[in-house]
């Protein structure tokens, strides 16, 4: 996972624990749920860049059967 899909997950991951921490000691119902909306975002993007790395790997590791092959 690259450090901006890290940076970017993990800081919407904290907007997202500090929203809903606000809302819930102000009794902001809609503060919470943007919050724990933003946390959701957060970890999806996380995900998708897990799938990124690893469709990255598989294609590295075709890259170099191919190559494996060809040197034989």
């Amino acid at each position: 996972m690259g450090v901006g899909d890290k940076l970017s997950a993990g800081l919407d991951k904290l907007k997202g624990k500090a929203e809903e921490a606000v809302g819930k000691a102000t009794g902001d119902e809609k503060l919470v749920a943007e919050g724990r909306a933003d946390q959701i975002k957060g970890e999806a993007k996380h995900a998708a860049a897990e799938v990124k790395d690893a469709a990255h790997d598989v294609g590295e590791h075709i890259k170099d059967a191919i190559d494996d092959r060809r040197n034989r």
